[in-house]
């Protein structure tokens, strides 16, 4: 995973790639694979910089069409490459049936319009999600509940994260009344998460990537994600979207005193 998906945090592919690399000696290789998903349309994804063998596109993560692709190096030949499904041949018999033509081209056009623009993309999400980090911050400690305190979960000096993904936490006393899932019921119209959406029937269970990044418990079982994306927001509306999650938070800790 090029990309953490709940936290943003962006692994350092090129590193690891160049580290095995540097063990393929013999005629039996280690290939590499990375998911990309999460970082095409966030970020600079440039194949011959990560030195991966294989690499995962996902078109609805970039506002493209819900259709994927797999970029393979020199498939066939260097790279093996074996079709899930035999049929009619089409794609040089690695993927028979019939194109979805609309579909693919809907991607291609997705893709373009990344190419064209990520620059001015990726600084409208930092600017919202970096907008929405202080204010949360600020808001948390002027409250008037002392024990109130905020966790921003994947943020570290060591690692870059992705500029649209914001994983926090509300912590403190009764810190078990202000559970990611019982403060966004308290704001039904936002549009937001408690982890990964693949794993969203997992109840009330820390999130065990929290976890093993070193994110204490608490702030693991209560964690909230945001994700931005490329369409402008106003300063206005963020500071009404924290303030709601702020109030929630106060309210849930005061009706547990």
């Amino acid at each position: 995973m090029m990309a953490n998906n709940e936290t943003g945090v962006i692994q350092p592919i090129e590193d690891i790639s160049r580290a095995v690399k540097a063990l393929n000696h013999g005629p039996r290789q280690i290939l590499m694979h990375t998911d990309a998903a999460q970082c095409i349309g966030k970020i600079p994804v440039r194949v011959p910089d990560l030195a991966v063998d294989y690499l995962t596109v996902v078109g609805h993560k970039f506002y493209g069409p819900r259709i994927g692709a797999l970029y393979v190096r020199k498939p066939g030949s260097k790279t093996p490459l074996l079709p899930i499904f035999y049929g009619g041949g089409q794609e040089r018999n690695f993927r028979s049936g019939t194109e979805n033509t609309p579909m693919i081209a809907g991607l291609g056009m997705a893709a373009h319009l990344v190419c064209e623009n990520l620059p001015r993309y990726q600084n409208m999400m930092k600017e919202s999600r970096d907008q929405m980090e202080y204010m949360l911050r600020k808001l948390v400690t002027n409250s008037s509940n002392p024990g109130l305190g905020i966790s921003i979960n994947g943020k570290y000096a060591s690692s870059q994260r992705l500029p649209n993904t914001l994983n926090f936490a509300f912590v403190g006393a009764n810190s078990a009344k202000t559970l990611g899932r019982s403060v966004l019921e308290k704001v039904s119209d936002l549009q937001a998460g408690v982890g990964a959406a693949c794993h969203s029937g997992s109840g009330v269970r820390a999130s065990p990537v929290l976890l093993a990044s070193g994110v204490p418990e608490e702030a693991a079982r209560n964690a909230i994600r945001l994700s931005f994306g490329r369409e402008e927001i106003s300063v206005k509306d963020i500071q009404s979207i924290a303030e709601r999650l702020c109030n929630a938070a106060e309210s849930l800790q005061q009706a547990s005193e």
